[in-house]
């Protein structure tokens, strides 16, 4: 396996790219095909967080910056996994071959705000999983991926839409998408690093690599217990991202904004034309389909000249106000929208002003929930492994009790003409819970 011509570019000084933070990313000659070709140069147009950059400002690092990333930490799991022989028993050279293309490719598939549109779950908008097989059958890549490393592209696509066929094939998947995984290794630092925050860097991932192993069943990854307080602090890295920067209140405001707005124009778009846009290029397409639409602000409250993001008006979480979070988490996304309609008219009669529906948004935890973070240790000593959350109170905590819940609020937001009434408006609550029972 290490005769890979990718893993042997690991150690050599020439063919780098080089990404922060002073990362080498070896480039062969058939890995630039693929990064050269116009679907993987689209994501140097794609932002890796999108609305997080309105208050983060540092955080506009690109999906194509990512994808080098992912690439390289899956050359350093390959080459950790190559002095393991039941990887080397389960996984060949080409399998191996197709891991590497499909942790570069990983992305491919995203659009711009891609898991904001996705959460609200239109019923013609697909995962960007299931999108990513356009952009692998397009004549270039399909070509590029057949001469260059004997692949087609349903078994590349196969990695990433979670459809294994086989036993190799779920064992790769965990690498790609797993409690420890090439994507996380990349994210958690980088988001990190490009916000400003050090919680997604306190981890060590040089020791988690090295303590990589299979599981039990050989079809999935695991750690050695030398690896255990590696992967605890990597757990709460991405408890404290959750909570301070993807779910941070602005952020989440921007996020219910763009929602809105892209719910409203949808019918506007064409899906299939939009999703294939640069960012720059998504934007003007929204602009011009709210041209003469109520939720216009919204767009350039996020785009124009001037931020003007919507304020909190109120947050609800599970431990402050279980009643109320309860009542509004994990609803399908239509079901918010018609309470916050509904709040919006409520509001209106209380307080003797016009608020139009668009101007109260209610931003809550989506009904997908995010994936619980538990993995098996193996202890040589005693040659048993413990699932982690077993043996780690904090990895217990966050596998035992919803990971979404302790990270993620559910939230009353407003436009600012009419959010300082509304947060000192006596009984906010009993109008949220009418709103909600209409």
């Amino acid at each position: 396996m290490r005769e890979l011509p990718e893993l042997a570019a690991l150690r050599s000084s020439s063919g780098l790219i080089r990404i922060p933070p002073e990362l080498d990313v070896p480039i062969t000659p058939r890995v630039r095909r693929l990064i050269d070709s116009p679907q993987f140069r689209r994501l140097a147009g794609i932002s890796q967080l999108g609305l997080v950059g309105l208050v983060y400002p540092a955080a506009n690092h690109t999906r194509f910056e990512h994808s080098l990333g992912v690439y390289r930490m899956a050359l350093l799991f390959l080459d950790r996994l190559a002095d393991d022989q039941r990887f080397l028993s389960a996984v060949s050279a080409e399998d191996a071959q197709r891991f590497l293309v499909a942790a570069l490719l990983h992305d491919v598939g995203h659009w711009p705000f891609c898991h904001p549109i996705e959460d609200v779950a239109l019923d013609d908008v697909p995962s960007h999983e299931q999108f990513a097989g356009r952009f692998l059958r397009e004549p270039g890549l399909a070509r590029a991926l057949q001469e260059d490393w004997g692949l087609e592209p349903d078994s590349v696509l196969r990695l990433l839409s979670g459809s294994p066929v086989d036993k190799t094939d779920k064992l790769l998947q965990s690498l790609l998408s797993g409690p420890i995984d090439v994507d996380k290794m990349d994210y958690l630092m980088r988001d990190s690093l490009h916000a400003g925050v050090p919680y997604g860097r306190n981890f060590d991932q040089s020791r988690l690599i090295q303590s990589l192993c299979l599981n039990a069943e050989g079809d999935g990854l695991a750690i050695t217990d030398k690896g255990k307080t590696a992967a605890e602090m990597m757990v709460f890295a991405r408890y404290v991202m959750f909570s301070e920067v993807y779910w941070h209140h602005a952020v989440r405001a921007a996020t219910a904004m763009l929602q809105r707005a892209f719910v409203m124009v949808s019918e506007e778009l064409d899906h299939d034309a939009a999703f294939t846009l640069t960012e720059a290029q998504m934007i003007e397409q929204l602009r011009e389909a709210a041209a003469n639409h109520p939720v216009r602000d919204l767009l350039d409250g996020l785009f124009g000249p001037t931020r003007q993001l919507y304020k909190r008006v109120a947050q609800y979480s599970l431990f402050q106000s279980p009643q109320l979070y309860e009542l509004l988490a994990r609803r399908p996304y239509a079901w918010l929208v018609d309470c916050a309609e509904n709040f919006a008219q409520l509001a209106s009669d209380a307080t003797g002003q016009t608020i139009a529906p668009q101007e109260v948004l209610f931003d809550a935890p989506p009904v997908k929930l995010e994936v619980q973070f538990d993995i098996d240790v193996y202890f040589a000593k005693e040659d048993r492994y413990r699932r982690l959350g077993e043996i780690s109170p904090v990895v217990e905590t966050l596998a035992q009790r919803q990971f979404d819940d302790y990270v993620k609020r559910v939230r009353i937001l407003a436009h600012p003409r009419i959010s300082q009434e509304l947060s000192v408006f006596d009984g906010l609550g009993d109008l949220v819970s009418r709103a909600a029972s209409r």
